[in-house]
């Protein structure tokens, strides 16, 4: 039998098999609103779990295309399941049709992270389903006003947006050991510039490379993803030495990462890029951040000159200019980490944003006259 939900939030993806930054934050609101489950798809038979005390319902994924998962079971379980309120997470298609079969009137919002950037031809194909979909949503939210200013898309839906910055919570990171750090800095060394993520095209990661060549310090690349091949393929040819591909790091390694780091570098350079979780975690442990100006949530998190450097995209020299900066400064580097942490405390904690998700839940559920 399946269980039943107040609020299902439905996302393509989902811990254990995949760890983004958007993942998280799903986790985050779901740990926070009571009655709160996750919808999503998996490798493998259709099955019932609990991650990190969420309950989660994962049918089985039937393949991809253009990064849009598809699994029929998500119909019949969104059907089966009478959630009072249902949150899809923009953009997964599949995730639009779903809805639209199964989840009819019931009230919608839906967390609009990035706009189509790159499968333009199939963009132009799906879009009279995606406005449908957006104009059944009582609510969409963006993560940035930057990002509402500078859609197409979400102008035109303007008198129902609203704006929550994503954010992450302290306490769901572990605290590593002083012989953990150790491990971790015989590895790595100290003071290296860092990137951590999954390397996917949009992570402008070869105009890291690129910049890497011939600098005093360490870059170090954390995560696995289809770039990976051709990444190491440059680093050998252009003889980036000092590039290090760590791969897929534990929560652990990361934090030790993230504290043994100058500065935390983030060089997405196209609009899929909407936000950057990394960017918040960066914030968190007190880092100078190094991101680029695509008129997204990138540069809401990093403020130029106060938490960090933004550089135009695609630019290996700006990026250079900006980690030889934090390098060659390193009051400048500890100036702005200081601001970083302040920064996140003020805006990007995971419980400020569950806070406003539970007070926009309650909102639409008042105004559609569901009893709570």
């Amino acid at each position: 039998m399946l269980p039943q939900f107040r609020i299902l939030q439905c996302y393509r993806t989902f811990f254990p098999e995949s760890q983004g930054g958007l993942e998280q934050v799903v986790l985050e609101v779901a740990q926070n609103v009571d009655g709160c489950g996750v919808l999503t798809l998996a490798d493998g038979p259709a099955h019932k779990c609990l991650t990190e005390g969420v309950p989660v319902i994962a049918e089985r994924r039937w393949f991809s295309v253009a990064s849009c998962c598809i699994g029929p079971g998500l119909v019949r379980a969104l059907y089966r399941l009478k959630a009072s309120l249902l949150h899809f997470h923009f953009p997964w298609p599949f995730g639009d049709l779903a809805y639209l079969l199964a989840g009819g009137s019931r009230p919608l919002i839906v967390t609009y992270h990035s706009d189509i950037v790159r499968q333009r031809f199939l963009g132009a194909l799906y879009r009279p389903l995606m406005n449908r979909f957006l104009a059944r949503a009582d609510r969409i939210v963006a993560t940035s006003e930057n990002y509402v200013e500078s859609s197409s898309v979400l102008a035109a839906h303007r008198e129902k947006i609203e704006v929550i910055p994503l954010g992450i919570s302290e306490r769901g990171y572990p605290v590593v050991s002083a012989a953990e750090l150790g491990t971790a800095s015989e590895r790595y060394g100290r003071d290296f510039m860092l990137f951590v993520g999954v390397l996917r095209y949009y992570k402008g990661l070869d105009h890291l490379i690129r910049a890497a060549v011939g600098r005093p310090y360490r870059i170090v690349i954390a995560g696995k993803g289809p770039e990976l091949g051709r990444l190491r393929t440059l680093a050998q040819e252009l003889g980036a030495e000092n590039v290090v591909f760590a791969g897929f790091v534990s929560d652990e390694e990361k934090v030790a990462l993230m504290k043994l780091c100058r500065a935390v570098v983030f060089p997405s350079h196209l609009r899929s890029e909407a936000f950057g979780v990394t960017l918040i975690e960066g914030l968190m442990y007190g880092k100078p951040l190094i991101s680029c100006e695509i008129g997204t949530g990138t540069s809401f998190v990093n403020q130029d000159g106060e938490t960090g450097h933004v550089v135009s995209p695609a630019d290996p020299a700006a990026l250079r200019e900006a980690m030889d900066d934090l390098w060659y400064e390193p009051a400048t580097a500890e100036r702005m980490g200081r601001a970083g942490r302040r920064r996140y405390e003020a805006l990007f904690t995971g419980e400020r944003m569950a806070a406003a998700y539970k007070k926009l839940y309650h909102e639409v559920l008042r105004e559609r006259g569901v009893v709570e």
